[in-house]
């Protein structure tokens, strides 16, 4: 009896032993299980959690305490108050609408923005993962961590128009150019848009988060003017303190924003974790050694400010650099941010209060020409193809569209709601002339 399909009567026997070869190798093709579906991967999504809450912390309470330990006492509550307000207001909008535009398909315009498939994140469910068969993780997980970056880029820019900006300004700009400028240029590179399809590297944000919101940030500081006072009055840092562990928030919440970028819990993550650590500590004694031998003394706001741009040029070499090359991406960036924020700004005579063209913009440039520099194939195989030219390219595409959409975004919101205080209420202090309240 024939138990095999396909098996007939043989003329001979080597006949019948090559159709029953053959018969039996079939119906094992036939009877072979279809391959698993992709399922929740716990050891990655445990550590995306913790990636997420780390990097959620960068900016409250991280960057909100960084930022107002460098402000002047009567400024203190309303930069805060900017950290905290626009991580309510990019939730919301990221939750919205945000999500869609950065990583959803965009049909016809998928190289340039996402579409609307996603708006309020319908279609998404407990069990939708993101990247099946390599991360696996949630997807609400993965827009969970996407939404932490998107909250610190606006709130970076804000440290460019400290202790001059209308609050309802600063709202309708945040929510404006995280929509306009932010969403487009995390499609470009994250979400299958034009610049990943030229090769460009950023691993973790030097040009999605740093460049965009370092240009941004030099952009409004250009277009509101300097601080009533500026140049005549002492505007030192209030508590160099708060400061201090606001960049300390930061450089932990780091890890979370560079080695959580990998998406699992493996070794590249590891090595971005070390480079992390290796860059910003090299950065931050480069800053300290260079203002020592040229102002005769290692300041405090010097050696975190140098901490913090290591921070920022490593990010985007994170996962494709050794870490001797990120130890040299950490020396270059303290030293030419020192330059940059301390030389170049009093050169050209714009007033950015905090820094952030200076250690973000300057920072994200130097680490995204160094990635195509250092890039090592041995850590990450995407490394081969990597130039300086390509890096190039990524950078001067976001440089032209972040500077020209938020001139743009500013003198719209100028009409609507003005950009500055009143001369006597910058005086005064935005504290109570804004929000009532004062620190005693």
């Amino acid at each position: 009896m024939n138990y095999l399909p396909g098996l007939k009567k043989a003329a001979t026997p080597l006949a019948a032993l090559i159709g029953l070869l053959a018969a039996t190798a079939a119906y094992a093709q036939e009877a072979a299980p279809a391959a698993p579906a992709p399922t929740l991967d716990t050891g990655n999504t445990a550590w995306m959690l913790t990636s997420t809450a780390l990097v959620l912390m960068m900016t409250i309470p991280g960057l909100a305490l960084f930022y107002a330990g460098m402000v002047r006492k009567k400024n203190l509550l309303a930069t805060v108050m900017q950290s905290f307000a626009v991580c309510c207001l990019v939730t919301v909008l990221w939750f919205v609408v945000g999500y869609s535009l950065a990583f959803s398909d965009g049909g016809s315009l998928n190289a340039y923005v996402g579409g609307f498939s996603k708006l309020l994140h319908q279609g998404i469910t407990v069990s939708s993962l993101w990247a099946p068969g390599v991360a696996n993780i949630p997807e609400f997980v993965f827009s969970m961590f996407q939404m932490t970056f998107a909250i610190i880029t606006p709130a970076l820019i804000a440290g460019a128009f400290a202790e001059r900006m209308k609050f309802s300004a600063l709202l309708l700009f945040s929510g404006l150019w995280l929509l306009i400028v932010y969403a487009p240029v995390a499609h470009w590179v994250w979400g299958g848009g034009f610049l990943a399809s030229a090769g460009v590297l950023d691993f973790a944000g030097g040009t999605v988060v740093h460049i965009n919101a370092g240009v941004a940030g030099l952009v409004c500081a250009v277009v509101l003017g300097k601080r009533e006072g500026y140049g005549s009055v002492n505007m030192a840092p209030y508590n160099l303190v708060y400061a201090v562990i606001g960049a300390s928030l930061l450089w932990v919440g780091w890890f979370g924003f560079n080695a959580g970028s990998e998406l699992a819990a493996d070794g590249l993550a590891a090595a971005a974790m070390l480079n992390t650590q290796v860059a910003a500590a090299a950065a931050g004694l480069a800053w300290m050694f260079t203002e020592w031998l040229i102002a005769k003394k290692p300041s405090v706001l010097g050696i975190i400010s140098g901490a913090v741009a290591g921070l920022v040029a490593v990010t985007p070499a994170s996962g494709f650099v050794n870490p001797t090359g990120a130890f040299v991406i950490g020396i270059a960036s303290g030293i030419i941010c020192y330059f940059a924020a301390v030389k170049l700004k009093h050169a050209l005579g714009y007033d950015d209060s905090l820094d952030a063209f200076g250690v973000h913009g300057v920072g994200g440039i130097v680490g995204a020409i160094l990635t195509g520099v250092f890039a090592d194939p041995a850590i990450n195989a995407l490394g081969k193809d990597a130039t300086v030219l390509k890096q190039l390219y990524g950078i001067v595409f976001t440089i032209i569209w972040t500077a020209v959409a938020s001139f743009v975004i500013l003198y719209v919101v100028k009409a609507l709601v003005g950009l500055r205080p009143s001369k006597q209420e910058e005086i005064e202090g935005l504290d109570v002339t804004l929000h009532g309240e004062v620190v005693q």
